[in-house]
């Protein structure tokens, strides 16, 4: 196995899909000769040439409707929306037009597309550089939504995601991008999307987590174990399909839980995590669950975003409350 960061476990994917499928294409602002902003996609116009990877104008809907038109037409086009809080400009053409595709079709046309997006804060980036967006696509029928945690997941997911047939919005967290490194398999292979991870088992509180916040969980599980707590964490990846079945196993076990997201706190995903352990397995439940959550705020200015962010001590507060209710 080759050793790579979550960067250029994307990058492989990537390079893994283009060789296979011809009809596999990559387009972006920058993406081509710049290899991307972040350097997702650096190496990759140079290798498969300009029809396959190549840039766009500075306008998010075009790429957005571009996407579309070559889905319908046989393309699987992996779209890069350059940061986050740009996606308002391409909403019509993700959450309306590729998500509703095959309904509106009646199952005559599909979009499989792949909308790569980088976001997440404690980077000191600019504004609408790092907000936490993914709740307004939770809400959109017909996308799947997929965050990964670490590389192997990284690159499986992509996979996946480029060979799926009905739209993905794959968001990459910033602070993850060259966070560590971790094996990953060279070659080919899928991780599945709408199957969520146990990253650590346990028998006292299930944290469950996804992005850069399963890492702040760890950590924060670290702190809990040094006073006899054994909590388990659940890596989510995919928030649509979620995995509600491994989410209220743990909770059997348990009987204890706590959602972390770095969005703000009010209709994110931790409320409809909530909601459907409410609707599935509240009889197992000894104590409420709890949210750790960013504020109901705008994202702060990098100056102060650090104040603003979940921490491993906001956890272990919100597991202490839990465990004492």
């Amino acid at each position: 196995m080759a050793q790579m960061n979550m960067l250029e476990a994307i990058r492989d994917a990537m390079r893994v899909e283009l060789k296979r499928d011809e009809n596999v294409l990559i387009f972006g602002e920058d993406v081509g000769k710049v290899g991307g902003v972040f350097r997702v996609t650096e190496g990759l116009q140079e290798e498969f040439g300009e029809e396959r990877v190549f840039d766009t104008p500075l306008a998010e809907s075009a790429i957005g409707g571009l996407a579309v038109g070559m889905g319908i037409q046989g393309f699987r086009p992996v779209a890069e929306i350059q940061f986050v809080g740009f996606i308002y400009e391409a909403m019509d053409q993700m959450f309306i037009q590729a998500a509703r595709m095959r309904y509106r079709s009646g199952g005559r046309y599909n979009s499989p597309i792949v909308f790569r997006t980088p976001f997440g804060g404690g980077v000191k980036a600019a504004e609408l550089h790092t907000d936490s967006l993914e709740g307004l696509a939770v809400q959109t029928p017909g996308i799947k939504v997929v965050i990964p945690s670490n590389p192997y997941d990284a690159k499986g997911l992509m996979i996946a995601a480029i060979r799926d047939n009905d739209p993905v919005f794959f968001m990459e967290h910033l602070n993850l991008y060259r966070a560590f490194r971790a094996e990953v398999p060279e070659g080919e292979y899928t991780v599945e999307i709408g199957k969520a991870n146990v990253v650590r088992e346990g028998s006292d509180v299930t944290i469950i987590a996804y992005g850069m916040m399963v890492h702040t969980a760890v950590k924060a599980a670290d702190e809990l174990a040094k006073n006899g707590v054994n909590a388990e964490i659940i890596d989510l990846r995919s928030l649509v399909p979620l995995d509600i079945d491994t989410i209220v196993a743990s909770i059997k076990k348990t009987n204890r839980a706590i959602v972390v997201q770095e969005a703000q706190k009010t209709s994110g995903v931790a409320a409809e995590v909530i909601a459907q352990i409410n609707e599935k397995a509240i009889l197992h439940l000894e104590a409420p669950v709890l949210r750790v959550a960013g504020p109901d705020t705008v994202y702060p200015f990098a100056q102060i975003e650090d104040t603003w962010l979940p921490t491993p001590a906001r956890i272990v507060d919100a597991v202490n409350k839990v465990l004492s209710f």
